[in-house]
């Protein structure tokens, strides 16, 4: 076995390892970068292998920056089969739609300001049409547990990695004299949240390839964020402002709206609480969620069972078209608008922001990750201004930023995780460098390494 790394390596984004055995060239993910200009502008770059040698692709979970160069690899010559779980699927096929919708729209503004210039530049880096055509190389689904064969004496077992709906880790064996094993982590979720069961650590491999993004840190306890999450929307609504919650739209969306379901139940917040989900993506994603009740954990697919619904509030209003989410920025007060992107990179939410951001009656509350350089990590830094759709909007919100809701593991539950499967190598990926090193001094009985891009290791 021989794997190479593609992306993700000393960094957070752009998750890629290729994996050389039985002949066969296997791709786990193939993920967007995402961040900073120089970031995005790396998406477009080469591969680092050729997409036409690739066999198989396995997907370890539809988050964009693990399938988000699926078009742009398949485009590229890519024709062998992707497997992943059902969920999985259906939500990669909405997340690379999204994404190439979003590159058309920004391809087609530089456009317009390139032929103003004089010459042609901004073409996007795939289109919806790229994104439909890579759903074609989607083949068998994998079920957690069930080996699937990749080539003779070849196999690979997706299991529950608790992230987000239909996400796996990924344990790959080769048999016969000599053979090996190794585990590709994926994303690990965070335990004891609602709705999705808790990571399941494969058994024991010769290698892992781990993800590391809060291995230097531990996560505020659930339940005060939660109570925190309530307490925002308690003082802003007394203030008669508005709530603005820049939301991811998968697992981060439902996970809130489950939250202000159990709160309302409760009475922590009004029974006529009005809560605007304004983002088709979220909405889609949603209703995806309702129909893979198997990725549950025990509880909620029994309320299910039950006729019930973990996600319905009385006063939640879905916004798809665009009409009704300019509507959202007449309301003064007394609402919660959830829109995408959650780090505020695109999206609706940044007209939420330009009219919410400057009233000091209103609040934005960060429930999820905010990478270098995006704009909700320059709010969270403490930027007194910020730049939106050509005006500079002060500052003037409460801002709060809870940190409970992470969908990642934190750092003690990514050494459990670790040690429940004791391999004799561990590789790091998708983590800073600076993560990692911390990361790695808590790691004992195994040679542990921490790639770059374009390194490879012989196991």
């Amino acid at each position: 076995m021989k794997i190479s790394f593609h992306g993700a390596d000393r960094e957070v984004t752009g998750s890629c390892h290729l994996l050389e055995a039985a002949g066969k060239r296997i791709l786990v993910d193939c993920g967007m970068y995402q961040g900073s200009r120089e970031l995005d502008e790396q998406n477009g770059d080469d591969f680092g292998f050729d997409p036409a040698s690739i066999d198989i692709l396995l997907l370890t979970h539809a988050h964009l920056d693990h399938c988000g160069r699926i078009p742009l690899l398949v485009d590229r010559g890519f024709s062998g089969e992707i497997i992943t779980t059902a969920a999985s699927r259906e939500l990669a096929r909405l997340v690379m739609l999204d994404a190439a919708g979003l590159q058309e729209a920004d391809a087609e503004r530089r456009q317009r300001h390139a032929w103003r210039r004089g010459d042609k530049d901004g073409q996007p880096l795939y289109t919806t049409l790229d994104a439909l055509n890579a759903m074609d190389r989607f083949g068998r689904v994998a079920r957690y547990g069930q080996p699937i064969e990749l080539a003779p004496g070849l196999t690979a077992t997706f299991h529950d990695a608790g992230h987000i709906l239909g996400s796996a880790s990924i344990r790959i064996v080769q048999e016969g004299d000599g053979g090996r094993s190794v585990i590709f982590s994926g994303d690990l979720g965070n335990s004891g949240r609602p709705i999705l069961r808790d990571p399941q650590p494969p058994p024991h491999a010769d290698a892992v390839v781990m993800e590391t993004t809060y291995g230097d840190r531990l996560h505020k306890p659930l339940g005060p964020s939660v109570e925190e999450l309530y307490a925002a929307i308690t003082d802003t609504f007394a203030r008669g402002g508005n709530v603005v919650i820049p939301t991811f739209a998968l697992e981060r969306a439902q996970e809130i709206l489950y939250y202000l379901r159990a709160g309302v139940e409760s009475g922590r917040l009004p029974r006529t609480l009005p809560v605007f989900l304004d983002s088709p993506m979220a909405i889609s994603a949603t209703e995806i969620f309702r129909r893979h009740t198997e990725c549950y954990d025990p509880k909620e697919r029994a309320l299910f069972a039950q006729g019930g619904d973990p996600f319905a509030l009385p006063g939640l209003r879905f916004t798809r078209e665009t009409a009704d989410s300019m509507a959202l920025n007449r309301i003064r007060g007394g609402a919660i608008l959830m829109a995408g992107s959650g780090m505020c990179t695109g999206g609706r939410v940044r007209h939420h922001l330009r009219h919410n951001l400057w009233r000091e009656d209103s609040s934005v509350v960060f429930v999820g990750y905010a990478a270098s350089g995006t704009l909700a990590r320059i709010l969270i830094d403490g930027a007194k201004s910020v730049r939106l759709f050509g005006d500079d909007i002060p500052v003037r919100a409460h801002l709060h930023t809870i940190n409970g809701f992470s969908a990642h593991a934190d750092r003690d539950e990514l050494l459990a995780w670790h040690t429940a499967i004791k391999p004799d190598k561990t590789i790091l990926v998708h983590g800073d460098e600076r993560v990692m090193q911390a990361f790695a001094t808590r790691l004992s009985a195994t040679e542990v390494h921490m790639p770059g891009n374009g390194d490879a290791i012989t196991l």
